[in-house]
């Protein structure tokens, strides 16, 4: 039988009414090299108006998080617009799970 391997990271959201669940895994990985398993990838952004989950190219991470951050305070809070034009001059990483508090 054949194993099937499955990789990636996950990020997932859940809105029940006005209440917002965001969470993901901690690892950080390269191949099948584990750098990291207790990785933050859900922050709080924009004067911990928003959160924010990142998945993708953990490498930069961090770069992403700031990016987005500066998106946010451009665009006064817009959390579409911000996270469109993230994703215009992003590349590979993409920002999941993005909820207004």
């Amino acid at each position: 039988m054949e194993t099937i391997k499955l990789r990636g990271t996950t990020i997932i959201g859940v809105k029940i009414g006005k209440k917002v669940a965001i969470g993901g895994d901690g690892q950080v990985t390269l191949g099948d090299t584990i750098f990291k398993a207790t990785a933050h990838k859900v922050r709080r952004l924009y004067e911990g108006k928003v959160i924010a989950g990142f998945a993708g190219a953990t490498a930069d991470a961090f770069t992403l998080f700031e990016k987005f951050e500066e998106k946010l305070k451009e665009y006064k809070g817009n959390l579409m617009r911000a996270r469109l034009n993230s994703q215009k001059n992003g590349g590979q990483t993409s920002i999941f799970g993005v909820s207004k508090r």
